[in-house]
């Protein structure tokens, strides 16, 4: 009797998987692991490429999108959070057409090469500032150029400028309070606890060119610094440390 109950539960179990609701707009596929926006198709060979792409690519974040959705995935960047790996949005047609396709194929495999270089190349070129930068991502359009995209994080950026000025002040003034000291760890780690903070305020830039993306993420990461301006006492507004002794 108790083996006929376990298999009738396992039974609904598997109906209860096999009539379980699509997944969701943005999530990952749980039953191939990859990552999706919408309902992406792909043929047996398609997938088999994709698979093969993903894996010769190892480096890269890719999201695969269906054709119906490339519009909203393109003005949604900022929900695709990796500053490790470069996120690669491509679409479901593009698969295909790699596929089928051996010149097209090598083309856009070609863009992936050199993304590869550039990528690493702007992070360096970054230095500290890439923690402010939640997402760098790239995808090719439907016209064969590419475009870039980089998601940066008001409140990281700001709370780098502010850490950096506190720094200079101590060897400026060559003092290393107790007190001063134990605000300072506080708040390098609040910079670490609002790096993964899905919900900050954002900035998303884009360009068609690495070079144009790392002049727009500078020149960004400084604005956001020059506004926040504020007084000591302006700092500790909201906060409810207690920094005594």
């Amino acid at each position: 009797m108790t083996n006929g109950i376990g298999t009738a539960y396992a039974q609904a179990a598997v109906q209860a998987a096999s009539t379980a609701k699509p997944k969701e707009t943005g999530k990952t596929n749980k039953t191939n692991g990859q990552k999706e926006v919408g309902n992406p198709k792909l043929s047996e060979k398609a997938q088999k490429y994709y698979d093969q792409l993903k894996k010769k690519f190892s480096n890269m974040d890719f999201i695969l999108v269906s054709a119906d959705k490339k519009e909203e995935a393109q003005a949604n960047l900022n929900k695709f959070a990796n500053n490790k790996s470069l996120v690669v949005l491509i679409d479901d047609e593009k698969i295909e057409r790699m596929a089928e396709d051996p010149a097209y194929r090598e083309k856009y495999e070609k863009v992936l090469r050199g993304a590869t270089t550039q990528f690493a190349q702007m992070k360096s070129e970054l230095g500290s500032s890439v923690n402010s930068v939640k997402t760098f991502g790239m995808k090719v359009n439907d016209d064969g150029t590419s475009s870039f995209f980089a998601v940066i994080d008001k409140s990281l950026a700001a709370q780098k400028k502010r850490i950096e000025e506190k720094a200079v002040q101590r060897k400026e003034e060559k003092k290393k309070a107790d007190r001063q000291e134990q605000k300072d760890r506080v708040e390098e780690k609040q910079a670490e606890s609002l790096k993964n903070k899905q919900d900050s305020d954002t900035i998303t830039v884009t360009a068609s060119s690495w070079d144009e993306l790392l002049k727009k993420i500078k020149d960004t990461i400084s604005t956001i610094s020059n506004d926040t301006v504020r007084t000591k006492e302006e700092t500790w507004v909201g906060q409810k440390f207690d920094y005594t002794i």
